[in-house]
């Protein structure tokens, strides 16, 4: 049975899918301590079974970006909702996220355009 193009567009969206949903999981997971560190690409494809540069190349053809633009997204979500929700130190929230407290400053800082300690403080005006 030959596959037609639309069933080929479902399966690049159900991959893409499949990878937002993976990642969701997993960054909870390093944030509530039950991993303790983050997965790599490659291991994230092949616990989707799929290959490396497949997920690659589904993902950055239905969104226009790399896979690991969103991975980086998504760890900014989390480490913004520990901002705002808990009373963790930056430096903590940093660690939790397997992340030097000072690289983990620079990486906020180049997503969101202010510091952790920015954030945190404009959020509570």
């Amino acid at each position: 049975m030959k596959e037609t193009e639309q069933d080929i567009v479902r399966r690049s969206e159900e991959i893409t899918n499949q990878y937002f949903q993976f990642l969701d999981r997993h960054i909870a997971d390093v944030a509530s301590g039950n991993v303790s560190d983050f997965m790599e690409i490659n291991q994230i494809a092949a616990e989707l079974f799929i290959s490396h540069k497949h997920l690659t190349d589904t993902v950055q053809k239905e969104t226009g970006n790399h896979p690991c633009h969103f991975y980086d997204l998504k760890i900014i979500e989390k480490a913004k909702q520990m901002l705002l929700e808990t009373d963790k130190s930056i430096s903590e929230i940093a660690k939790t996220l397997t992340y030097d407290p000072s690289n983990f400053s620079k990486f906020f800082k180049n997503f969101v355009g202010e510091t952790p300690g920015q954030f945190r403080k404009s959020a509570d005006k």
